[in-house]
């Protein structure tokens, strides 16, 4: 659906444009640049444990496994956040994201077939579909909100975390393109979906987390290819660890 320009509100490193009746918004959650490098290098962080929990470990820690759930929205809502942007669609944001995340999804391939199996795909294949979808949204007409529809239904088949990762994703994106406590619920529920898949809703601790992230401006500098990198890195490097052992 195609947006009509409107005022846009400042905020620390995000600037979200205020939409909607003055009395269904609300304040955004703005985020400075370095609390968000931040929340990746958590997600990271977060992600690493689990798979060396599951790979490695066997499941041994709950721990790791229920922090671990968290690492999907957050990583959803970083990406988000840089989706959202004033400006973003014009600039051509989306189709490098799209670029990026499908080049190295196909790296991660190889260890990720070891580690899981051919199905589903890895998780940077489910962010390559949560950006299409918001590519094609943010393109509007009816012909884009189909293919969007048709993109959702299918390919969330055929990702990893599926659909609920995807309604995560975009949740995150509702709400930070028209910030308001209806849409704030629709992304906790969304969030909360994802227990179909993690068997609890560890992941919904990752929505204060960020509100967390939001009131302070972490001095972290962008590491703008460490997260595509890192992500078949490790795998690559828990699989060989795997056959050793």
């Amino acid at each position: 659906m195609k947006v009509p320009r409107a005022p846009i509100v400042k905020a620390r490193g995000l600037q979200v444009p205020a939409r909607g009746k003055p009395q269904a918004s609300m304040k955004a959650w703005s985020i400075s640049n370095g609390s968000l490098e931040a929340l990746k290098w958590v997600s990271l962080v977060l992600m690493t444990g689990d798979h060396v929990n599951k790979y490695l470990l066997h499941e041994a820690s709950p721990a790791l496994y229920a922090l671990g759930r968290m690492a999907v929205p957050l990583f959803g809502f970083v990406l988000m956040v840089h989706l959202a942007r004033p400006g973003a669609l014009q600039a051509g944001i989306h189709l490098r994201i799209m670029q990026r995340l499908a080049i190295f999804a196909l790296l991660a391939t190889p260890a990720f077939i070891h580690l899981v199996g051919g199905w589903p795909l890895n998780i940077l294949a489910t962010l390559f579909l949560a950006t299409l979808i918001v590519w094609l949204l943010e393109r509007g007409g009816r012909v884009h909100r189909c293919a969007a529809l048709v993109a959702f239904l299918f390919g969330g088949a055929m990702v990893e975390f599926w659909w609920p990762a995807l309604l995560c994703c975009l949740g995150a994106w509702a709400f930070l393109h028209s910030p308001s406590a209806f849409r704030l619920l629709l992304w906790a529920l969304a969030t909360a979906s994802l227990a179909v898949i993690n068997g609890n809703f560890a992941a919904l601790a990752a929505l204060p987390l960020i509100w967390g992230a939001s009131q302070v401006d972490i001095p972290m500098p962008r590491k703008r290819w460490v997260f595509y990198a890192f992500y078949p890195a490790h795998l690559t490097l828990i699989a060989l660890v795997q056959q050793l052992i």
